[in-house]
């Protein structure tokens, strides 16, 4: 193992966006076993702390590949486009519309069957979303896209969080 590989490469998996959770998983466990500092109590304390950061090493990029927004954001920055969405929060005029319609209904809503139905639908067009982001980054390669589209997602998520947090609250 090399600690300067990328995760797919430590992963042994294709560098591409759409992955097989059940083949991460299984990686995962290999990779763990491999590494666990356990494995190495003979050969001193010196080897169990590499393998300590083995496992540190392997459970971040676990945690990148496994979650498909922060996979796609990755892929962008391996690919030269950095996401940066703390500086660039530029967004097409209809998602823009769109996230004021679902503040505008969050806001109106007086049920949680209301707010559920306005996280049902903020949910699907994350999916949408994530599907566009699929094809930017494993058809079309088109990084540049797949980088709005990420910082888009990431705004739809943290909404969807908001909707279920809200949800959470009327319910107690």
């Amino acid at each position: 193992m090399n600690l300067q590989s990328t995760d797919f490469e430590l992963f042994g998996i294709p560098a591409q966006f759409a992955q097989d959770r059940a083949v991460l998983d299984a990686k995962w466990k290999d990779l763990q076993r491999e590494a666990h500092p356990d494995r190495f109590a003979a050969q001193g304390v010196a080897a169990q702390r590499v393998a300590m950061q083995w496992s540190v090493r392997i459970n971040e990029a676990y945690q990148r590949l496994k979650d498909p927004l922060k996979r796609a954001a990755y892929l962008c920055e391996l690919h030269g486009t950095a996401i940066n969405a703390e500086n660039n929060t530029a967004m097409p005029t209809d998602f823009l519309v769109q996230q004021m319609e679902w503040r505008e209904a969050l806001d109106d809503a007086e049920n949680i069957k209301k707010m559920e139905e306005i996280a049902l639908e903020s949910k699907k067009y994350g999916r949408e979303l994530l599907l566009k982001v699929e094809q930017s980054i494993d058809v079309s390669k088109d990084f540049s896209a797949a980088a709005r589209q990420v910082r888009s997602l990431m705004f739809v998520e943290r909404f969807a969080h908001e909707v279920d947090s809200r949800i959470d609250q009327l319910g107690q």
